[in-house]
């Protein structure tokens, strides 16, 4: 194995958990029925979530991520005046994912990305998800930015992990190659196989003892370590030194 020099993090279930707050879910939910024109946001969110479906479908298949305009103006609002969807398509977006819940920091998160960054690593974030700018708003207000060098996500891109291409685009933002880096997620199937088509040096699953009994593990899918803290990411003896 290379001497690591660089650590990407998933998102969602790894660096950054959902919790259901109701209030601020359903104030999310006024507010897309607001900018789509809709007076009755239950029914209108009702109607984005079975619309929703066949573009999961199709992007789990095809491995691939729509923009902002084109997730409403093809699938979610398609009989929305084009321009309006251009209009709120990056705020509606927003707002959907806080319908389904309020984002934090994982326990541990803040103290792990300092620490691996003080320790000399690169870091970088590989995410797939809805919304263009979430992620870079976040990074900025949470005072996260400066120690990510990579932020790839696949709305960007236009790829969803477990493409290959989101790694070696991160890699090569870090300016590594990919036996260099390491990848912390928490899905076996889109993250771990991913990584290890791309080469990535080492796979860090992180779950919990709960979760990872029901897991099937493969010689396709095997992380090379597991962690149930976050913090414990901190004691792998491949991260102990700086490059």
């Amino acid at each position: 194995m290379k001497k690591i020099k660089g650590v990407f993090f998933d998102l969602g279930g790894t660096l950054r958990i959902a919790e259901n707050v109701p209030e601020h879910q359903e104030k999310a939910k006024r507010r897309m029925a607001e900018l789509a024109g809709y007076e009755d946001a239950d029914a209108f969110i009702d109607m984005v979530e079975q619309r929703y479906l066949p573009y999961r479908d199709w992007a789990l298949g095809e491995m691939k991520e729509s923009s902002d305009f084109e997730l409403w103006h093809k699938w979610l609002l398609p009989e929305m005046d084009e321009e309006k969807v251009r209009e709120i398509c990056h705020e509606i977006t927003f707002q959907y994912r806080q319908v389904k819940g309020l984002r934090h920091v994982v326990e541990g998160g803040r103290e792990v990305i300092e620490t691996l960054h003080a320790r000399g690593y690169k870091l970088g974030i590989i995410s797939n998800l809805i919304g263009e700018y979430e992620i870079p708003e976040w990074l900025k207000a949470d005072g996260l930015d400066e120690y990510f060098d990579a932020v790839i996500l696949s709305p960007v891109t236009g790829l969803r992990k477990p493409d290959p291409r989101m790694y070696l685009l991160g890699c090569e933002q870090l300016g590594l190659e990919p036996g260099e880096c390491a990848s912390v997620a928490d899905n076996l199937d889109r993250d771990i196989t991913g990584a290890i088509a791309a080469g990535i040096g080492a796979n860090i699953l992180f779950i919990s003892p709960e979760k990872l009994k029901k897991k099937i593990i493969t010689d396709a899918n095997r992380p090379d370590y597991i962690v149930h803290r976050f913090l414990d990411i901190l004691e792998l003896p491949i991260l102990q030194g700086g490059t």
